[in-house]
């Protein structure tokens, strides 16, 4: 499968985020996170991207999925 670039804007205690995160564990895919608890300075950025303030905010090559969406991801991934 091609390598797919994935971003992941999340906070500490977001327990969307940590579901996330586990299933892209899970499915063997690597990603950047970008913790908004350790980075205050990148909300406006996740914003602009997203038009969203929740988090978490994924991006799969440029698609834009806001919350934790098995379906969207796996779609984003080419997994279905």
């Amino acid at each position: 499968m091609e390598e797919k670039s994935v971003k992941i804007y999340t906070t500490s205690t977001c327990v969307y985020c940590r579901g996330a995160k586990e299933y892209f564990k899970e499915k063997g895919i690597d990603y950047e996170e970008i913790n908004l608890s350790e980075n205050p300075d990148r909300i406006q950025e996740m914003v602009q991207v997203s038009g969203q303030m929740g988090v978490p905010v994924i991006l799969i090559d440029g698609k834009i999925i806001v919350g934790f969406n098995r379906g969207a991801i796996d779609e984003a991934l080419g997994l279905n």
